[in-house]
């Protein structure tokens, strides 16, 4: 709380958050604004009749942008799909392996194709929608329809891409990040005042509610205390002449996190996974078939596919982010080692080993968080809550949380930073000064 209160005593931090704030609030605003043409209360009874369907995890992460059928109804998934496929084919391809070595202006080009990627897929997604309402009668048939919703989606979506990168650069957090976080803790409070009420009724047990309660908050405890965990491995620093002085020889710690990826491997398997139930609901012949039952949440099949991609985005995200190889040659050049560990190509493979173990076990958490909390609300019957508080959606929330309080935590440290040495500097010059005019009037 006490970090809160600087926060809006320090101008930048609070133009920032002021800023976050109101793009959060154009995005929401955004939501209830619907796609013209379209029967919205039609598509609302369709919810309600499959909301335990893969369209709640849609509409989840829309922000209840699918339900409303609103501009935003595609929301960030193209974006997020067209990053995936890129970073994929990076290591295959040498042309985009060298964008991202040539640093700010490689990562600019790499942007450029990620933009016209996400348009060319909201493009083809947005007319499979307008062809997929106009086949179950939702919408009036025609080309003027299908070009209206195209051009509306495609630009919702490029909209959302557009406050997505203005939050990067000019607010807090990972902009991407903190507009699927806003999407989901908008629908949390709702979701849980409907299972009180559920509770209410009788249709759920006062017990099963209680349980509920108390399974979301050991979870969201298991989550931060997971997150917050790491391993350290012990770098040591010789002895040695910086100028005219002798350094102390010192031992530092490499911390590694054991959940490195973050929130990337759910986000991404969540994003691959929308595209078998995508195929599903524009087949109709397909939505009954074993096929359509099978990529279900809480069928056996959507579960183990969604814990293979997690696993897999996981090592993938991982080796992205943190690079053994790289940093074994800093420790080389700076005249650190880790000890008992020879400096080079074995300090290499030894952080090699310790980030396998670590990502290994830091997987198995997150396939456990979004596997085992929505399988048990599932079968206590509370389906809503299920995929709102499900492990997926509260291990985005949690994370964004902590990075973006990581974030602010960080511009505290260096803010205070600053001012002590502004003020050592004001000291010192202070000291100067007087000393100067005590030996001016001495001369005299």
């Amino acid at each position: 709380m006490s970090g809160i209160a600087q926060v809006f005593q320090i101008p930048e931090l609070k133009k920032r958050l002021l800023f976050t704030i109101s793009m959060l609030a154009v995005y929401r605003f955004g939501v209830f604004v619907s796609t013209p043409g379209v029967n919205v209360d039609a598509i609302r009874r369709m919810f309600e009749e499959n909301a335990n369907t893969i369209f709640g995890l849609i509409n989840l992460f829309s922000g209840g942008a699918l339900e409303q059928f609103s501009i935003f109804t595609l929301g960030i998934s193209p974006y997020i799909t067209v990053s995936i496929i890129i970073q994929l084919l990076s290591p295959s391809i040498p042309y985009l392996e060298n964008l991202k070595k040539e640093g700010e202006s490689g990562r600019r080009i790499i942007t450029r194709y990620t933009r016209r990627g996400t348009i060319l897929l909201a493009i083809f997604q947005s007319y499979m929608i307008a062809r997929a309402l106009e086949s179950k009668g939702l919408a009036t048939p025609g080309f003027q329809f299908e070009l209206i919703t195209v051009i509306t989606l495609t630009a919702g979506t490029a909209f959302i891409m557009w406050l997505g990168e203005q939050i990067t650069e000019r607010g807090l957090g990972n902009g991407t990040s903190i507009i699927i976080f806003a999407g989901i803790a908008a629908r949390m409070p709702s979701v849980f005042g409907s299972t009180v009420e559920l509770a209410r009724t009788g249709e759920l047990s006062p017990f099963a509610v209680l349980f509920i309660l108390l399974f979301s908050l050991f979870t969201i405890y298991a989550i931060i205390f997971v997150e917050r965990s790491h391993r350290k491995i012990p770098v040591q620093y010789p002895r040695r002449m910086v100028g005219n002085r002798s350094t102390v020889a010192q031992t530092q710690y490499m911390p590694l996190k054991l959940n490195m990826s973050g929130v990337i491997p759910p986000i991404f398997a969540s994003a691959i996974m929308m595209l078998p139930a995508t195929i599903v609901t524009v087949v109709p012949s397909l939505s009954m078939s074993q096929f359509g039952q099978l990529f279900t949440p809480g069928a056996w099949g959507y579960e183990v596919a969604y814990v293979a991609l997690i696993v897999l985005f996981s090592y993938f995200y991982t080796a992205v982010v943190f690079n053994p190889v790289d940093v074994a040659d800093n420790l080389k050049k700076n005249g650190g080692f880790i000890p008992l560990v020879r400096p080079g190509a074995e300090t290499a493979d030894y952080l090699y080993t310790v980030l396998n173990r670590l990502t290994l076990w830091g997987s198995i958490y997150i396939a456990a968080v979004c596997v085992v909390p929505q399988i048990v609300y599932l079968e206590m019957g509370a389906s809503q809550f299920a995929y709102v508080f499900g492990g997926t959606a509260v291990l985005i929330v949690v994370g964004v949380t902590l990075d973006t309080a990581s974030q602010i935590e960080s511009m505290l440290v260096a803010r205070n930073y600053e001012a002590f040495m502004s003020r050592s500097s004001k000291v010192k010059s202070g000291v100067g000064s007087a000393s100067y005019t005590r030996n001016r009037l001495a001369r005299r």
